[in-house]
């Protein structure tokens, strides 16, 4: 145990150490600094400024930003749709895989399009090579260069005053992908590749069993992919067991870097925050404000995993520890420490079943999705929401004192109020929503492989997955059906949207305001008391949306397991 715990330490050292540079790094980017990579690829950035007639100086509204990206996303949901359906006809496919079926198709095209990388289907028996690097590898490249990019747009509107304009949405994708996302994948790809992860475009083997018989092993391109996936909080594996699967995550070595990879960008954002508008100490409170939620949640989930089950203790199981689903190779705490990961960054890789975890370990990782996924949260998207959160916490503060509420300078008003509630409680109400539906439909309760307060989280998992754009399995659940792929395509669209769209409303209005100057009445964001009112107020806000649902769910079944009950 003590070595599993030092192994979290590491993790959060190296994370803690790495964020500050990285977050300096990414400001000088979207600033238009120099950095250390800039003789290198500012000439590449230039070149494709010019070949696709992009003015880099060109300003554009937040509407027109908007727009731009829509018409964007619409774009690479009908590449990755088409490119399933006539995969048969095309090249690196040695497989031969055939046409996706079609619900299935737009549910993957809509799934990698949002950054939730929901996978209803068995990739290694569903997606050709051609499929999985050039719809879905790439889709990971552009989905998270699109949530860092409204995030920057964002963080614009800080230090920006009477002005109607938020940036380029075409240099801000481009600056995410050439600056950020891909030197980070290299690096990724090239340790991952070193330490047994498979990369290769060769057929499938066929090996000899010790009975004679013929087992073919499954081999693909998939060193490149895991290193987007993880850094993108993608989350999408190329094999259907994801990162339990020893090609996709072979050594002690690649399970930290994957979990490390789901941290990094996500936690080195608010330090950028900090240095775009000039007072590192506010970032490092919002940072400080997510490190506290994430260890909240993991300090729960470990103690409800390693106190055991009362089952498995009777039957003579040393301390009841459930080793069920876990990654056998690295243990119990680590397998926790991937899945709190996972469910806070909106990655969606795993390497456990969260389904054989118990009820209040399932409780945690539902609750980190079901906020919004803002505790780190999906590369720039996560900060977006907890900025939601900000605006409301700095709402109620200027309630208390009686004075008009302002964050990093900027007063807020009505509308940005309503913009940050939208966004918070736009894919918690599309969660519960889905659910009931499904709860009620024959069809939904029909693909359920338990019953009782288990079979209500199952459901549960899988809509807080897809509206928090996680992607994330509980399994349990049969999702590959007509109605699931079209209810969670649903959710993963109101997910990213309906929080892409108000952050960027609220930019637009922010950034045609003046910078006020701070005062004695002024709540100071850099202080303890607004960490504490920050993660406070996520908390309060998740339990009064969600605490019904959770006392039905997994509540309930951690009551029933002590009574003797099993679901």
């Amino acid at each position: 145990m003590l070595m599993e715990l030092a192994y979290v330490a590491l993790l959060l050292v190296v994370l803690i150490i790495l964020a500050e540079p990285m977050g300096r790094y990414i400001a000088n980017v979207f600033s238009g600094n120099r950095t250390l990579l800039s003789p290198l690829l500012r000439p590449m950035e230039r070149g494709l400024y010019r070949i696709c007639n992009v003015d880099e100086l060109g300003e554009m509204s937040w509407k027109s930003y908007a727009t731009a990206l829509l018409i964007f996303n619409a774009l690479g949901l009908i590449a990755v749709y088409g490119l399933q359906e006539v995969q048969l006809l095309l090249p690196l496919n040695p497989q031969a895989q055939g046409p996706v079926r079609w619900d299935t198709a737009l549910n993957t095209a809509v799934s990698f399009m949002t950054n939730t990388n929901w996978q209803s289907y068995s990739g290694e028996q569903t997606m050709s090579y051609l499929t999985q690097m050039l719809g879905l590898t790439v889709q990971n490249f552009l989905s998270a260069a699109i949530g860092i990019a409204v995030a920057m747009a964002v963080i614009r509107c800080f230090i920006r005053k009477n002005t109607a304009t938020i940036g380029n949405f075409w240099v801000d994708l481009t600056r995410s992908v050439l600056y950020l996302l891909l030197p980070l994948a290299i690096i990724w790809a090239l340790i991952f590749a070193s330490q047994g992860v498979v990369q290769t475009l060769g057929p499938y083997v066929n090996a000899q069993t010790l009975d004679g018989g013929v087992q073919t092993i499954a081999v693909g391109p998939t060193a490149s992919q895991d290193s987007i996936k993880v850094l993108g909080t993608n989350g999408g594996g190329f094999f259907n067991a994801n990162s339990a699967h020893p090609y996709e995550s072979p050594t002690p070595l690649t399970d930290f870097l994957q979990v490390l990879g789901m941290l990094l960008i996500a936690a080195s954002l608010p330090f950028a925050l900090g240095h775009i508008i000039n007072n590192p100490k506010q970032g490092r409170a919002i940072f400080a404000a997510m490190l506290v939620l994430y260890l909240m949640g993991l300090s729960l989930a470990l103690w409800s995993e390693t106190r055991g089950n009362p089952f498995l203790e009777k039957m003579g199981i040393a301390g009841g520890v459930n080793m069920e689903g876990k990654e056998t190779r690295f243990g119990v705490v680590p397998s926790v420490l991937f899945a709190q990961s996972t469910t806070v960054t909106s990655d969606g890789a795993v390497d456990s079943m969260h389904d054989s975890m118990m009820p209040l370990t399932g409780l945690v990782f539902l609750f980190n999705m079901a906020i919004g996924e803002v505790i780190f949260g999906g590369v720039g998207v996560g900060l977006i929401g907890m900025l939601f959160y900000a605006i409301m916490t700095m709402f109620l503060a200027g309630l208390m004192i009686g004075r008009t509420p302002e964050i990093f300078g900027k007063k807020l008003e009505p509308f940005e109020m309503i913009m940050a509630v939208i966004g918070m409680l736009g894919p918690a109400v599309m969660v519960l929503i889905l659910a009931g539906v499904a709860i009620i439909l024959p069809t939904g309760l029909s693909s359920l492989n338990n019953a009782g307060p288990h079979g209500l989280s199952e459901i549960l998992y899988a809509f807080a997955s897809a509206c928090g754009n996680n992607g994330s399995a509980f399994a349990g659940l049969n999702a590959n059906t007509v109605f699931y792929n079209l209810a969670t395509a649903l959710g993963m669209i109101v997910g990213r949207f309906a929080t892409i769209l108000p952050a960027l409303a609220i930019a637009g209005s922010l950034a045609q305001k003046r910078i006020v100057p701070t005062s004695v009445a002024t709540l100071p964001i850099a202080s303890p008391l607004f960490v504490i009112m920050l993660a406070g107020t996520v908390i309060i806000v998740g339990a009064l949306t969600f605490f019904p649902v959770f006392v039905l769910g997994p509540i309930l079944e951690q009551l029933l397991m002590q009574a003797g009950r099993t679901f």
